[in-house]
């Protein structure tokens, strides 16, 4: 099937190419702290316009943890600014020279970081990716494309208007950032069939969105991941940490992909850790989904069924397992895991090995939350998204992910023999 792109995405694209060429020249060190100044000096527009995004989703009914998922506040605007900073600060991620070698016939050769060019970054919901995503391309000496989604599109033209006012006053082109400022779900299509005018797709989101732009996309994508995450409680568990680590992964922050769907609890300690744990995520509001053997353990638990184990729940809504060793554990995250993140809890190294060995996911964690998956904790500054697939780029994606490289060959004369 044929896509057209439409004159005005044509036209956007046509300058983000324009802006893509200049962006690696210019000064992004002040390009990003003007933007980072800019977003708590006009802070007032920002909440407005993120107030009435919120307030449409809260009429609507949404739930609470997907509405927290789009909420801006004065301290979390506070934090993206000064992730800004951080990013502004770290280390040029381009001209860095990979590798370097002499060949035999004399040429001596490099591998060097370049921009990949053109980014399209298709998300939902959460505006402080609208940020993260232009920063970061922006450092990386590229142009970003972004398409939010339509219950964010008040904070996100805002912010946007915002962030290429920014980069005007430093004599960075604006058309370095722009945003596709429609709900119209054929602009992603075309975004997608855009070969040869975008360099790069990544999709943050949903199952829907990820499978959608997988599928269609004609362009290069990033596949960023789905998170149905667990966290398996070994026999040989501190059961304190245990304990507060199940809750943290669940209830922290629960609409997020690296929060915990699945408690796995060895047989052996689920007597004793199932009861309390259980209650306590009642008493922040979980609804807890649980095996015949955990029902038996608690009453009044609701019955998990196939579907439950698959689930990525976004939500205060947590399936519960009990399993028989440790083996049991990995072969329910083989079958029901999508690769993003695991953890085990246990003071055995030898389960502790085996467990980050035999689990297959972008992040495996000994005795720590989930949570902890992201770029940030991770040390490498905002994130552009976490990676659940293996070619190029796996688990959270900073700036060495979000550029490609060349290779640049010097000779004195040399031509090629038979």
């Amino acid at each position: 099937m044929s896509v057209t792109i439409t004159p005005n995405l044509d036209l956007m694209l046509n300058r983000a190419r324009v802006a893509s060429r200049q962006v690696a020249r210019c000064d992004r060190v002040a390009a990003l702290q003007a933007i980072a100044d800019a977003l708590l000096t006009h802070r007032v527009e920002i909440l407005a316009g993120n107030a009435r995004d919120v307030e449409s989703e809260r009429r609507r009914g949404t739930p609470a943890s997907l509405v927290d998922r789009l909420a801006l506040s004065e301290s979390r605007l506070e934090g993206i600014s000064e992730a800004v900073h951080q990013v502004a600060l770290l280390p040029d991620p381009l001209h860095r020279i990979l590798d370097g070698w002499q060949t035999e016939a004399g040429l001596s050769v490099r591998k060097v970081t370049v921009p990949f060019g053109v980014i399209g970054m298709i998300y939902e919901s959460r505006p402080n990716v609208t940020v993260d995503a232009a920063v970061l391309a922006l450092k990386a000496g590229s142009a970003a494309v972004l398409r939010g989604s339509s219950n964010a599109l008040e904070s996100n033209r805002v912010i946007v208007r915002i962030m290429r006012e920014a980069l005007q006053s430093v004599d960075v082109p604006a058309d370095a950032v722009q945003l596709i400022d429609s709900p119209d779900r054929s602009l992603v299509t075309a975004l997608l069939a855009a070969r040869g005018r975008v360099d790069l797709v990544i999709p943050r989101g949903g199952s829907s969105l990820i499978n959608h732009v997988v599928e269609t996309a004609k362009v290069p994508v990033i596949e960023t991941g789905v998170g149905n995450c667990h966290v398996f409680v070994d026999r040989s568990a501190d059961l304190a940490k245990a304990h507060s680590i199940a809750i943290n992964a669940k209830v922290q922050r629960p609409g997020v992909c690296n929060a915990a769907e699945t408690l796995l609890v060895h047989e052996q300690v689920a007597t004793e850790f199932l009861p309390g744990t259980i209650e306590v995520l009642h008493e922040h509001g979980v609804e807890v989904r649980g095996c015949e053997l955990t029902r038996d353990l608690v009453p009044g638990v609701a019955p998990a069924d196939e579907a439950d184990w698959a689930e990525e729940y976004l939500d205060l809504k947590l399936a519960v397992k009990v399993v028989a060793s440790l083996e049991e554990a990995i072969e329910h995250i083989t079958r029901y895991g999508t690769m993003h993140s695991e953890a085990i809890v246990t003071e055995d190294r030898k389960s502790a090995v085996r467990f980050q060995e035999g689990v297959d996911a972008a992040a495996v964690f000994v005795n720590a939350s989930t949570r902890f998956t992201d770029g940030f904790e991770f040390g490498f500054g905002a994130e552009i998204g976490i990676s659940t697939q293996k070619l190029h780029a796996r688990g959270p994606m900073g700036l060495s992910e979000i550029v490609t490289y060349k290779y640049l060959i010097d000779g004195d004369g040399q031509i090629r023999g038979a």
